[in-house]
């Protein structure tokens, strides 16, 4: 919170003694834990693993609400922990009606809260401070996204590192191009932190549409799609050259989904004539495939008010997200293609009872136990999926609301259709909604099993 607190003073905005109150009540809660747990090694089994990152979450985003509450910037405690869960879990959703009204000091505590959490927060703690052992990998491997986490080097900390140093070098790269394009140091470093941690929080109610540059919607909209890829790739390129890059299956097939939608929206959008320049049309078209695509959910325009046909595909886009190993969330590309293989084998084997058929990524045979991870994963996605849409639904705004909304939670985008669409906010939700549509945003985050650990009675019973 050092950085928002120095915003603070710079600023003036009078914002600075809650930032200080709950940095010393996190030092206090972090005195206690040092002093009771200081000799014990990190030693965590993967269960162990799972639901100490599940709390590390949960209890982060509960501290993370509190300089919004105690400065009065929100309306209420549980309004502050849906800003702050949606900040780290980098959904960008909001229960704001003005975001240019905010302190300048929250607006950047908003869109810094993103950057931690795209990377992830268990991993800063690893590249900051000395921890060893198989229990810190456990640690890695329930916060990374993607079906499996790849150690970069042999010692997990120098890969923490790694990793971090590629993070801030994109952020810096993209925060000059912004100045560049004649953005202020404030909104470029709020629309940096927002696209790296692809969250799409803005210092303006308008989005990126307020600032009106092709440049600058060009520029994040790029950005948006390198986020997404996932970042042992970029390792890889950097020490080992560019040859695992083309025979990477996941990106090869991610680049694709985005061209293709971006040009099935443009052919929707120029057939409806819902823009009459062509070069407007493939622009929009091209930053909201890259914007829904990547889970960051930035927009330019009211894209709610797009054919069905081009909404859909924006939804498609939610579902699937970028890639494993990078900050977008969805159920991710890897898994997809994972799927429609499975698929085909089905139907191969129907065809062929006796053929020996295996499903291959990048190159390698999927080992079937991975194969059914990846078919129980999806099943209680959509299962979580109608159990948070039920719930919502007691607050009676519409299917469409109630849908997309969650919808929109689970795969970390922010914003949904109707009420919650990019010109609406979660305002209107009860207190109850806000709460189940914050654990399903946690849910989205770490993908599901960090979360499930922590209700499922097993977990807590001495092994």
């Amino acid at each position: 919170m050092v950085p928002s607190l120095i915003v603070s003073f710079i600023y003036g905005d009078g914002v600075h003694l809650a930032f200080i109150v709950t940095m010393a009540a996190l030092l206090v809660l972090g005195a206690v834990i040092v002093a009771l747990f200081r000799r014990q090694e990190l030693n965590m089994r993967p269960r162990e693993g799972f639901v100490a990152v599940a709390l590390c979450w949960i209890t982060i985003t509960i501290f993370g609400a509190l300089p919004s509450y105690i400065s009065g910037a929100m309306p209420s405690y549980i309004d502050a922990l849906f800003e702050s869960t949606a900040g780290f879990t980098t959904t960008g959703a909001t229960i704001l009606m003005s975001v240019e009204r905010l302190p300048e000091s929250i607006a950047f505590w908003r869109a810094f809260s993103q950057w931690l959490g795209g990377m992830g927060v268990i991993i800063l703690t690893l590249a900051i401070l000395p921890a060893g052992g198989h229990g810190a990998y456990n640690l890695v491997r329930a916060e990374s996204t993607g079906p499996a986490s790849e150690r970069l080097v042999p010692r997990l900390r120098r890969s923490a590192v790694t990793l971090y140093i590629i993070y801030i070098a994109l952020t810096l790269l993209q925060t000059i191009m912004l100045l560049i394009g004649k953005m202020s140091l404030y909104d470029a470093l709020i629309h940096t932190f927002a696209t790296a941690g692809t969250g799409g929080f803005s210092s303006r109610d308008m989005s990126v549409g307020a600032f009106g540059s092709g440049y600058i919607e060009y520029t994040i909209g790029a950005f948006m799609v390198l986020f997404s890829v996932n970042f042992g790739l970029y390792f890889a390129a950097v020490t080992r050259g560019f040859g695992r890059i083309r025979k990477n299956t996941e990106l090869k097939v991610f680049l694709c989904i985005m061209v293709i939608g971006a040009a099935l929206i443009t052919m929707d959008l120029m057939r409806n004539t819902v823009y009459e320049s062509l070069a407007d049309t493939i622009r929009r078209s091209f930053f909201h495939t890259a914007s829904l695509g990547s889970s960051t959910a930035f927009f330019t325009v009211d894209y709610n008010l797009w054919p069905n046909f081009s909404r859909i595909i924006l939804m498609c886009l939610m579902l699937i997200g970028g890639c494993a190993g990078s900050t977008a969330s969805g159920i991710k590309v890897v898994r997809a293609i994972t799927l429609c293989k499975s698929a085909a084998r089905e139907i191969k084997r129907i065809i062929h009872p006796r053929a020996v058929s295996v499903v291959h990524i990048n190159g390698e045979p999927v080992q079937e136990k991975d194969l059914t991870g990846v078919l129980h994963y999806f099943f209680i996605y959509v299962l979580i999926i109608i159990l948070a849409t039920l719930l919502v639904s007691l607050d009676n705004l519409g299917f469409e609301t109630t849908f997309t909304g969650v919808f929109a939670m689970i795969t970390n985008v922010g914003p949904g259709f109707g009420l919650a669409g990019p010109a609406g906010n979660y305002a209107g939700f009860s207190a109850l909604s806000k709460l189940v549509l914050s654990a399903t945003m946690l849910v989205g985050r770490l993908e599901i099993f960090p979360i499930l650990m922590l209700i499922i009675p097993s977990t807590w019973k001495r092994a």
